[in-house]
Parts: C-alpha cells; structure tokens; sequence
C-alpha cells in the first residue's frame, strides 16, 4: 500500500478433531497455494526507532492468526520496520528487543501450519534514503534470513514496493536480496520479489518490471509479488472501485507477462470497499485469478492488525468491515 504507516495482523489456529479411520483434512484455499492476510502493526510509527512497543507500534495477536486459520487463510503477511530490526547499518547487527517480539509472532504462525511472509516494509528505503548499497542489502538479508533458515513455513519478500528509485537498480537490488537469503542457508524457502511503480500490477509491464525476469535464484523458488488496488488510482485509499470488472481488467497485461516468461506470482496486496460494486470487483480479480492459477499462487488481503480501528479495509476479527462483509465472498471462491 502506498502508506509508509500501514500494517498486518494474523489470526487463527487449526481445531482438528480426531476421529477413528478418518483422514484428516488439510485446511486451506482450494484453489491457490496462498490465501491471507496481511497482519500490520510492527511497521508503523516509523518516525519512532526503535520506538515503544505497544505505543509506536505494536505485534498483532495470536488469537487472530487462530480465528482467521480456523477460516481457512494459511498466509499472514508481516510488516515490519528494516531500521527496527537492524537499527545502525544495513550490515549491522540485530536489535535484540524487536527480533524477539518478531520471532515470536513468526513462530506463531508457523506453528498453526500457515505461512508467514516477512516483509520490510521500507519502499526501497532505509533512513529514507534510496537503497543502492546492493552489498549491504544482501548482508541485511543474510542476517534476517539466518533467524529462519530452518524454517521452511518462513517466506522472505524483499522489500515492500520500491518507487522513484532514481538511479538504483531494482532487478539488483531483489538480486542482492536473493542472494543473501542464499547465503544465509536458507535453501527450503520461497523468495517474493517486488517492483518498481509500487509493484503495481497494472503497471508491472508499463513502469519497465519486464526486466525482472532475468533474476536468478539456485533453489528456483523466485515468486513475484505484485499489489493491486480496484479505486481510481490503485492506490488503495478509496472505498470505492472503478468497475465490477476494474480487477481482471488491471490483471491482464501482467498474467501475460507471466505466462510469456514462464513465472509465478501472488498478490501481496489487494482490497476494495465494503459495498456492492467493490464486492464484485473483488469476486471478478479472485475468479480471473483462479481461472490463471497456472501463473498466480495466491492472493493477500490489505490488512489486519490491531490498530486499524474503522479502515476501510480493515479485516481483523471480529467486527472488521472487511471481515464481516468481504472474507465470507472471498472464500466461496479461493
């Protein structure tokens, strides 16, 4: 989302009941390998570093990765904050205080058999200077990835929405992201890389993201991440959405894209308003996306989290706009 401050929540546990000669079930979208949420909190207050926890930002609860598995989401996206987690340098060390809260809540997920995406939330931004350190970027990825190398649930998504990057180079800066996950040890992962314009996907041939298709990964686990909002600039802050066919539409020229260069890729970011015709957009993006599940994996929704009060999208539990209006449509579907 095109909102520095803006987090993800999580929630759910499996309930699996045993029964004699009964084969249990996997819980889960039929038809996408990834369906979620993305769980907002640890990322915000971004003028606060480190910043106080539960005052300038906060991890979501655990109770809602429960209600939302028991749903049937198994990918919880989590933003997070790069200075927070490494405060000094790109290749400096960990703050001790945020790793732990963070790999608690990580772990948490995982545990209930859901993916979680970890996400540094920065637009291609550290102290809000441009990224074009690529060496530094991959040791803040080798130190990041090495928390999570044995576990294979983790999915690492290089950088949330790079733009006007200038003069760096986005296809080296998820490179240098790649290899440092690598070289971490961690061989068992998914990788999710962004691009520039936001990695929007209707602007994902437009803004020059073709170029993209030549990173390389030796575990061959490259996915790529797009966003896609359904209002009038994409942007993610109306409630209302172009058309009931505004979805497919912005999708078309990226499904090509992927098809012709033999990739996958997920919505990282999607959302529209609580009302009718943004309820049918949604259903048109989801049902063109299962139509295509040849090239798109899965789909996340913008956003969960504690904090978010009466946001448009809101999709924490139990009284979220999103949640009681949206998800219930969503699921016939995924």
């Amino acid at each position: 989302m095109h909102l520095g401050n803006l987090i993800l929540v999580a929630s759910t546990a499996v309930l699996a009941v045993a029964a004699p000669n009964v084969e249990k079930k996997k819980r889960g979208p039929k038809k996408f390998q990834w369906f979620g949420v993305n769980e907002s909190g640890a990322e915000f207050g971004n003028k606060a570093i480190p910043g106080q926890l539960n005052k300038d930002y906060v991890w979501p609860p655990s109770s809602t990765i429960d209600t939302l598995v028991n749903k049937g989401l198994n990918a919880f996206r989590v933003p997070i904050m790069m200075e927070r987690i490494i405060p000094s340098k790109m290749t400096g060390g960990t703050n001790a205080t945020y790793e732990q809260g963070m790999t608690t809540y990580i772990n948490y997920i995982t545990s209930k058999g859901a993916y979680a995406v970890l996400d540094p939330h920065n637009f291609g931004r550290y102290y809000d200077a441009v990224i074009s350190d690529y060496a530094g970027f991959q040791a803040f990825w080798k130190t990041l990835a090495t928390i999570y190398k044995d576990n294979s649930k983790v999915i690492f998504d290089c950088n949330n929405e790079p733009h006007d990057m200038g003069s760096a180079s986005v296809p080296q800066l998820m490179q240098a992201c790649i290899d440092g996950v690598r070289s971490a040890g961690a061989t068992s992962q998914y990788i999710f890389v962004e691009g520039t314009s936001w990695s929007g996907a209707w602007t994902w041939v437009s803004a020059g993201n073709g170029n993209l298709a030549s990173l390389t990964d030796p575990e061959d686990k490259i996915v790529y991440e797009m966003h896609q909002y359904l209002d009038t600039d994409g942007s993610g802050t109306s409630a209302n959405c172009v058309s009931a066919t505004i979805g497919s539409e912005r999708l078309q020229a990226a499904t090509a894209w992927l098809k012709s260069n033999g990739k996958k890729a997920i919505l990282g970011e999607f959302a529209g308003g609580a009302n009718t015709q943004c309820n049918d957009a949604v259903k048109d993006l989801l049902t063109y996306m299962t139509s295509n599940s040849d090239v798109w994996l899965g789909a996340l929704w913008w956003g969960g989290g504690p904090w978010w009060g009466n946001y448009i999208y809101n999709m924490e539990p139990p009284s979220g706009t999103a949640y009681t209006s949206t998800l219930p449509l969503m699921l016939q579907i995924v």
